[in-house]
């Protein structure tokens, strides 16, 4: 195993670590009783705003505890989330195993987001929610997503500039696991969302949009954001394959 390949290896356990133990917590954020119905109605027509007609194939990368993935199966949508953090996994499955109907929930599988395990050209969409910040090695990712899509598919992907002021104000236990790995992680500390849009076409991805989700932004300043929080301007960046 080279050096890069162990540090890429190590920076991920490390990652995944982290969400593993604050998976409940994060989940509880993300499902408050007085945002959920909301929530669902408010991604559900951010999402179908950017994807093409139901049913299409879609993979949803990060997918955490589901939150993506579960509106995305509700408009009709065939779903896979993946994720590389076994404890969101155990939630979201959870959770589909109480959701009725049963066939519009999503599968979960365990993998790497910047390198699915998926046949190429087999997908007509791939989303992703907060995850691009995460993200190693973003252009080799995004390349490895465009060749899953089929010509003409979709990459549809909502994320903010979280940390372009620093980790300062993040709660603690994030500040502990995060802030050794940031300068590893290119997107995670970007001044514009355009530094997502610039990669997401240099991995040869066309008509590259974005949109400012001033609505979602509302939402969490009347309402309330998670934990150690504050609201941000988030985006949805969309291109095709």
């Amino acid at each position: 195993m080279t050096d890069s390949t162990t540090r890429d290896t190590d920076l991920q356990r490390r990652i995944d670590e982290y969400w593993d133990h604050r998976a409940e917590i994060y989940d509880a954020a993300q499902h408050r009783g007085d945002r959920d119905a909301v929530d669902r109605d408010l991604w559900g027509r951010v999402w179908s705003g950017a994807l093409p007609p139901a049913p299409a194939r879609v993979l949803d990368l990060g997918t955490g505890s589901g939150h993506a993935a579960f509106v995305l199966a509700s408009l009709g949508h065939e779903v896979t989330g993946l994720d590389s953090s076994a404890g969101m996994l155990d939630i979201a499955r959870a959770r589909a195993a109480a959701t009725e109907p049963k066939g519009a929930v999503p599968t979960f599988v365990l993998g790497d987001a910047c390198d699915p395990q998926v046949e190429e050209a087999d997908l007509d969409v791939i989303t992703s929610r907060y995850l691009m910040w995460t993200l190693r090695e973003p252009l080799v990712a995004l390349r490895r997503w465009r060749r899953l899509l089929r010509p003409g598919g979709v990459l549809a992907v909502v994320d903010s500039t979280w940390f372009d002021a620093g980790l300062e104000g993040s709660p603690p236990e994030f500040i502990a696991s995060y802030g050794e790995v940031m300068d590893d992680l290119p997107l995670a500390s970007a001044g514009s969302i355009e530094a997502t849009a610039e990669v997401i076409r240099a991995a040869g991805f066309a008509e590259v949009t974005i949109t400012p989700l001033t609505e979602v932004l509302a939402v969490d300043e009347r309402l309330g954001v998670a934990p150690g929080h504050r609201p941000r301007l988030q985006y949805l960046v969309r291109g095709t394959a």
